[in-house]
């Protein structure tokens, strides 16, 4: 087994051929901050960093298919792996500084991985740095 999280998110990180350093700076921060975990009222109101939860980090290029044109997935909006990798690790560090230093769980960049998610409530979100202001 690679990693593994107790109450926490797990980020499935798709990093696209124009994506950059600063673009993971902004993710990991906003990852930090969404309050999207319940308050003592049910209310999401709390983030992973203020309830001290695990992140968990998967690369996934897959994220990148366009199915546009016939059946087959193209990928030509993933990052090469060569740029991918290093843009992967930063935003692994760049995580772990925007929550407040504790480490983050990780896959292995690559690699054929088996993810088992218990998904406890309604939220999986998309959350794409082309988007932001």
């Amino acid at each position: 087994m690679c990693g593994e999280i107790g109450t926490g998110l797990l980020v499935l990180l798709g990093i696209a051929g124009d994506d950059s350093d600063d673009d993971g700076a902004w993710l990991a921060s906003k990852i930090a901050r969404l309050r999207i975990f319940p308050d003592e009222s049910g209310h999401m109101n709390r983030s992973v960093s203020e309830i001290e939860g695990g992140v968990l980090v998967v690369s996934q290029f897959t994220l990148f298919a366009s199915t546009r044109k016939g059946n087959r997935p193209s990928f030509n909006d993933a990052a090469a792996p060569s740029h991918a990798e290093p843009l992967y690790h930063s935003f692994l560090a760049q995580m772990e500084n925007a929550l407040g230093n504790r480490p983050v769980t990780r896959g292995r960049f690559g690699a054929m991985m088996q993810v088992t998610l218990v998904n406890d409530g309604p939220v999986t979100l998309i959350i794409d740095t082309r988007n932001r202001l």
